[in-house]
């Protein structure tokens, strides 16, 4: 039995079936899922179906298309076949099938609700990658489960500006793997505290590890994670908690001996990270488990410039949980984030620069951009932008890599 198209992780469905894993081919495909999306139009005067409209942009975007104009265009130029495959109808016998136009897609994009089309995205990606690269076992331990990365964090659309002065600000949950799991809109980035609950409520974390910055370290979601959500965390700690931040710092750090060194040399940077890790009992916040010092030197090669960083965390991962060599991968994982998602949507897509900026429009293109990036991923494309030039030589791939045929 197919996961429910509203799911967004399908969390032991082989289990509850007792069937085995399911395949990718028994997952509601994308179609379902968008057409479980509000469709914010009057019903009078509608010429397509929303799913419709919102499967040749997810096509579109796949193949490069940057803006809704460059949307509406792609999809002028599409052959009947694609038209069908991403749901178009035959209204009349005597005239061809027809593709939105420009006003029909601005329009959609305007009014569509963000949280339900983040929701059918994120259901379709998560089922995909659980369904082909199922949870299993850690290679180095068989006997202990691979425990999945869950990273939160927040993002500014700087082109996307309101009437009122207010950039659009999205939360978002990335997997390991590059996936993003869930996305929400926030009024401002200090709002990203309220909207933390929201955005994984939805989500099966059990046995997850979840890693935040220092704003959202908070109790309230130290807690919400461990007892409702069955998750581990890690949290950094900095001055907004600063009576923790001043105990955590003043442990006697010098004495505990280096446990993991890392070096990496990549984009005329040379990076050491070095972590420590001790167990104090007692430690004024919910299930902390460890507290972790991070020192990060960084040598710009091209000017010289040397700079020194030492991070403080806290985790509900004890010592017989997690040891150094993963504390310090997670962490390394969720620095990551920028890399694998708001870089490549800046860089490759040209996020920032963009200037779709109504309603619900810029969050709903960055949906799409997390969809384009997600399925490439998938696919197994490491070049982002290789993969977007790949689809856009042939209108046919879009299709296929997004399950459209």
């Amino acid at each position: 039995m197919p996961a429910a198209p509203s799911s967004l992780i399908p969390a032991g469905l082989a289990q509850l079936t007792g069937s085995g894993p399911v395949g990718v081919g028994e997952l509601p495909d994308l179609l379902i899922r968008l057409g479980h999306v509000p469709d914010p139009r009057r019903l009078r005067g509608r010429r397509h179906r929303l799913s419709y409209v919102l499967a040749l942009a997810a096509c579109s975007v796949l193949a490069g298309a940057k803006s809704l104009t460059a949307i509406a265009e792609w999809a002028a130029d599409a052959p009947d076949r694609l038209l069908v495959h991403c749901g178009a109808t035959l209204r009349d016998p005597d005239r061809p099938y027809r593709a939105p136009s420009e006003a029909t897609v601005r329009r959609v994009f305007q009014r569509i609700d963000g949280d339900a089309l983040d929701a059918a995205i994120g259901g379709w990606l998560t089922a995909r990658a659980e369904a082909s690269h199922p949870a299993g076992r850690d290679s180095h331990s068989p006997s202990q489960p691979v425990r999945a990365a869950v990273a939160v964090d927040g993002k500014s659309l700087r082109g996307a500006v309101r009437a009122d002065g207010r950039r659009v600000h999205l939360l978002s949950a990335l997997r390991g793997d590059g996936i993003v799991l869930a996305q929400r809109e926030v009024d401002a980035k200090s709002n990203e505290i309220t909207a933390f609950r929201p955005l994984l409520a939805p989500l099966d974390l059990t046995g997850a590890v979840v890693t935040f910055d220092a704003l959202l370290t908070q109790t309230d979601h130290a807690k919400f994670l461990v007892e409702e959500k069955g998750a581990h965390y890690i949290a950094v700690l900095k001055g907004n908690h600063p009576t923790l931040h001043a105990l955590v710092k003043d442990l006697p750090w010098k004495e505990i001996p280096l446990m993991d060194r890392t070096r990496t040399t990549a984009h005329g940077r040379d990076e050491i990270r070095r972590l420590k890790a001790v167990t104090v009992p007692g430690l004024p916040f919910p299930h902390a488990g460890q507290a972790l010092q991070i020192v990060r030197r960084r040598h710009t090669m091209r000017t010289g410039k040397v700079s020194l960083e030492r991070v403080y965390a806290l985790t509900s991962l004890t010592v017989h949980q997690a040891g150094p060599a993963e504390l310090a991968d997670r962490i390394r994982g969720h620095w990551t984030i920028e890399n694998r998602e708001h870089h490549v949507r800046d860089v490759t897509f040209g996020e920032d620069a963009s200037r779709v900026r109504t309603g619900s429009a810029p969050r709903a293109m960055a949906s799409l951009r997390n969809l384009a990036i997600g399925a490439l991923r998938l696919a197994g494309r490491d070049s982002i932008a290789e993969g977007l030039r790949h689809h856009g030589r042939d209108m046919n791939r879009p299709l296929t890599t997004l399950g459209l045929t």
